[in-house]
């Protein structure tokens, strides 16, 4: 089978995605799927579903850019950008940088999702109080 139409319709899934879009969740991923990142390890639609659901709920206009994709067989490698405005702390644009391995089953659906990205760069040296303690003990470890 050549995945190259479910690669595609997962990407334009995660770059139009709205609160509104998590309700085709079940055309993108398979019942059992299971999600990593460096936050969550969950299985199944409802729990993905309901990660998505806490991004709403941390962050304004939230915004997924697809910059590299790469398919071999059942498997695709993406390369992202996500934007993003935190409601707390700092109002300013923010961007984490990052990438997610997929592993479509049978049917086209998404079985496995990890995404890969450094959460104390691309998020806790950006955050008021913890970001200083984190850069101070980036820089002590580089000495």
């Amino acid at each position: 089978m050549n995945y190259e139409t479910e690669l595609e319709r997962l990407v334009q899934f995660y770059e139009n995605l709205s609160e509104a879009s998590l309700a085709h969740l079940p055309e993108i991923y398979a019942g059992d799927a299971r999600f990593k990142d460096p936050f969550n390890e969950v299985r199944g639609i409802e729990p993905i579903a309901a990660i998505f659901r806490h991004m709403y709920q941390q962050v304004d206009e939230p915004r997924f850019i697809v910059n590299t994709r790469v398919l071999q067989g059942a498997d695709a490698f993406l390369v992202w950008d996500f934007t993003f405005r935190m409601k707390r702390f700092s109002r300013a644009r923010q961007c984490i940088r990052g990438a997610t391995h997929i592993r479509f089953d049978a049917d086209g659906l998404v079985a496995l999702h990890r995404d890969y990205w450094d959460a104390a760069e691309e998020l806790y040296e950006k955050l008021p109080v913890l970001g200083g303690l984190m850069r101070w003990l980036k820089s002590a470890a580089n000495r």
